[in-house]
């Protein structure tokens, strides 16, 4: 076996008169500008380095919510205006407030000073909490506060309690039922949730927290938009450090380990480092935004440009030790390998385009930034690792010498390589049987996935916010708001009587809708006048709006007095659950509609959107990565030219994907948002293995040459390196588990299980599969037509 690998090694130098026609059309010799000049072309990278430095300074954050389903569908545009038009939830920072002895005396007082302290904080805009209920106007006379300045004690101060756990404005709105559970809305100026300076306002209502209600023994979070999308902020500045960092030094140690030699590390694992930066810089200077799919970006183009690059210092470093000297040796690699690095590129570009198919203006700019960072990286690894190998290689014929007789690391996996490769050409159709049944009931157990969305996947569930929520879910109906528009005809105001009633129906329909709750409306108002102020009349609703503070009446006021808001919550549920919830509250609004027609009545929100969209969405993500499977075999099949590499890239190409929805479907898991780009990057990057093989492949089958034999020296040649380029691309996609959002610690271990499992297809799938069909080929055209 040895002896074989020996002659493989040394067939390097007779297989570069193969083939005349690139698979890639000659885009690979690209590569070769730069080492013409190698100092020179270090000169231009440097000056690119410094650009790039200041691309990514330019680089800001979308924190947004609503940023997956940001797109120009109807729905989402009236989000938008109504977000506009009443922009109090986009604002409001949730205090949560929480404990046994809420309603203690002593609690409650400094509760209230917390409340008070609250209001100072730089950048509030208005505070609504239990102590902002009023109570039941006298004619002619402001309405006095429920609270008094000093609080009653003892039996008086028990009836008091009992008289505002009952209050019909604040119980089950902003005071749970059981009297355990606060709920304080703090409203905070635009430009602040906006700005930089969000992060010392929530620091200061942290500091207020310990500070007034440190030793009350209630429990206090926070929650809200501006707090979600803080800490959504902090966690992307967070990740992206670490993804960095992790995923270099992974690259690296493991390069070095294998290669043991600092040049050979440089020349494989730098190119990708200066890859990342060069493809954020661009990103920075194109006005890309940060988000949680753009977060990363790093390790994506890590896996993108590191296998190559390994693929490319491999071919070289066998080059060297066959005696070539380094000049030729990193010519011949690109010349050889480059085809292939150029088009596993391509395919990755082909997963990348997929996504602009996608409602989604935050997947859309994913994918194109994706495929602009290909392309970066396709330039950068075959111009840099030619490059820095011809600038740092030294002494080649003592390297050749040395590494001859001991290379144990790499020899371990050629001979490992080629253990798999005798038995995988043993009986290839047999294996190639196995592997069609087995990738179908996988794909049958993929095709029952079903698609899933919660809000709280996109915020970190590590910090404050999804916990202060899930509190609300379980003692106040819910944290996320589903609103009710009610924009008024022409000739009819907000106080006329038909407004009125239309949004009496609408507030009543909303109340009794099942899974709705904490129900707010100017009718909320209008029923209590009536039940404690025994009048109903304009006038006075008209004096107590008037009377309201401003910040308050625009949470169900337009400004221009044309349209109102009816306000409902509900729990943070997957989207399969809130959508039934949402369509019959929708239908059963129709009846108030056909009651008051010119009146225009549409649910909306973050929760409405999500519920109707997010479905349709990824199913529609999961058939573009159906198409995919089409168009990257046939793209695949055009650059080789053969029929037969179209086929037999297909079942590897799938089985990395329909095994990990199998893996999701075990864990009781759907396919998320995450999930399903994951999978449909993954596909992309996971044929670079099938690529490279058959690249080699298609070297070696010369006349001559039986095609057990061919499958065999190609196995080995680029085995190992594909083994490694695993190892390390899933190290790079790994280190998001650290994060802190969901969504992003699945991308990540799902898009490393799935290079793994394109591994795997490799060795044990392709092998056999192009073995079959290259003897099919031969059966149906004659032995001396090549199959590939």
């Amino acid at each position: 076996m040895l002896e074989k690998h020996r002659e493989n090694e040394v067939h390097v130098d007779k297989v570069e008169q193969g083939p005349t026609s690139s698979i890639a059309f000659g885009l690979e010799r690209i590569g070769l500008i730069a080492v013409r000049a190698p100092i020179v072309s270090c000169i231009v990278l440097l000056a690119l380095i410094v650009g790039a430095v200041f691309g990514i300074h330019r680089i800001k954050i979308d924190d947004s919510l609503s940023q997956l389903f940001r797109s120009n569908t109807p729905e989402f545009l009236q989000y938008e205006a109504v977000t506009k038009k009443f922009p109090a939830e986009e604002f409001d920072v949730l205090v949560v407030v929480e404990g046994k002895t809420l309603l203690a005396r002593n609690n409650l007082e400094k509760l209230r000073d917390f409340v008070t302290d609250m209001q100072l904080v730089e950048g509030t805009r208005g505070l609504v909490s239990l102590f902002s209920a009023r109570q039941a106007p006298a004619p002619g006379r402001l309405p006095a506060a429920l609270f008094p300045p000093e609080l009653p004690e003892g039996a008086a101060y028990d009836k008091f309690i009992e008289t505002v756990k009952n209050n019909e404005i604040i119980r089950g709105k902003l005071l749970s039922d059981d009297g355990t559970l606060a709920l304080i809305v703090l409203s905070l100026d635009p430009e602040v949730v906006a700005s930089s300076k969000l992060t010392k306002t929530v620091g200061d209502i942290r500091a207020l927290m310990k500070e007034d209600l440190g030793n009350t023994g209630l429990n206090v979070q926070l929650s809200g938009v501006p707090v979600m999308q803080l800490e959504i902020r902090n966690a992307v500045e967070r990740d992206g450090l670490t993804y960095n960092i992790l995923g270099i030094l992974a690259g690296c140690v493991i390069a070095i380990i294998f290669f043991r030699k600092i040049s050979f590390m440089v020349a494989a694992a730098f190119p990708p480092m200066i890859a990342i930066l060069l493809a954020l810089g661009a990103l920075g200077w194109a006005n890309f935004n940060l988000n949680m799919f753009l977060n990363v970006m790093t390790p994506l183009i890590m896996v993108i440009s590191f296998s190559d690059s390994m693929q490319l210092t491999f071919a070289a470093r066998d080059r060297l030790i066959a005696g070539q000297d380094k000049f030729t040796a990193f010519k011949n690699a690109v010349l050889v390998v480059g085809p292939a690095c150029v088009l596993t590129h391509g395919t990755a570009g082909i997963s990348f385009i997929a996504l602009q198919f996608s409602d989604s203006d935050l997947i859309r700019k994913f994918g194109e930034a994706g495929l602009a960072a290909t392309i970066i990286a396709l330039v950068a690894v075959l111009s840099l690792v030619p490059v820095f190998g011809v600038l740092l290689v030294r002494n080649e014929k003592v390297f050749a010498s040395k590494f001859q007789s001991a290379d144990a690391g790499v020899q371990a996996l050629r001979n490992f390589c080629y253990w798999i490769a005798v038995r995988m050409v043993g009986r290839p159709g047999l294996f190639s049987l196995i592997a069609v049944l087995f990738v179908a009931g996988l794909g049958v157990i993929y095709a029952n996935l079903e698609p899933r969305y919660r809000l709280a996947d996109q915020v970190p569930d590590k910090r404050q916010a999804v916990a202060a929520s899930d509190r609300l879910d379980a003692k106040l109906t819910g944290a996320n708001p589903v609103n009710v528009l009610v924009q008024f005809p022409k000739g009819e105001t907000l106080y006329s009587p038909e407004t009125l009633q239309t949004i009496a129906d609408v507030h009543a329909t909303v109340e009794k809708a099942a899974g709705v709750g904490n129900v707010w409306s100017l009718e909320t108002l209008r029923r209590w006048l009536a039940d404690k102020a025994g009048s109903a009349d304009v006038a006075t609703l008209k004096e107590y709006v008037n009377v309201i503070p401003e910040h308050l009446v625009r949470r169900f006021i337009d400004a221009e007095q044309d349209a109102v808001v009816v306000a409902g919550r509900v729990p943070d549920k997957d989207s399969s659950q809130l959508l039934p919830i949402v369509d019959k509250l929708d239908s059963e609004l129709d009846a108030v509609r056909k009651k008051h027609p010119g009146y225009e009545i549409a649910v909306t929100g973050l929760a409405a959107i999500a519920a109707r969209n997010s479905a349709g969405m990824i199913e529609k993500l999961n058939r573009g990565l159906t198409v995919e499977f089409a168009l990257v075999a046939i793209f695949i099949g055009l650059a080789f030219r053969s029929w037969v590499v179209m086929f037999a890239c297909i079942l590897p190409g799938i089985f990395p994907v329909v095994m990990s929805g199998t893996v999701l479907w075990a864990m009781g898991e759907g396919l998320q948002f995450a999930s399903v780009v994951a999978l449909t990057v993954s596909f992309g990057l996971g044929l670079s293995a099938t690529i490279h093989f058959l690249n080699r492949l298609r070297l070696e089958s010369k006349p001559g040459v039986g095609s057990a034999l061919a499958v065999e020296r190609a196995t080995v040649l680029v085995g190992p390196a594909l083994i490694l380029t695993t190892l390390v691309l899933a190290c790079g996609l790994v280190v998001t588990v650290f994060s802190d959002l969901p969504s992003l610690r699945l991308f990540g271990w799902l898009s490393a299980f799935s290079m793994v499992m394109a591994l795997v297809a490799d060795l044990f799938i392709l092998r056999p599969t192009a073995m079959w069909l290259i003897n099919l080929h031969a059966k149906l055209q004659g032995p001396d037509k090549p199959a590939i």
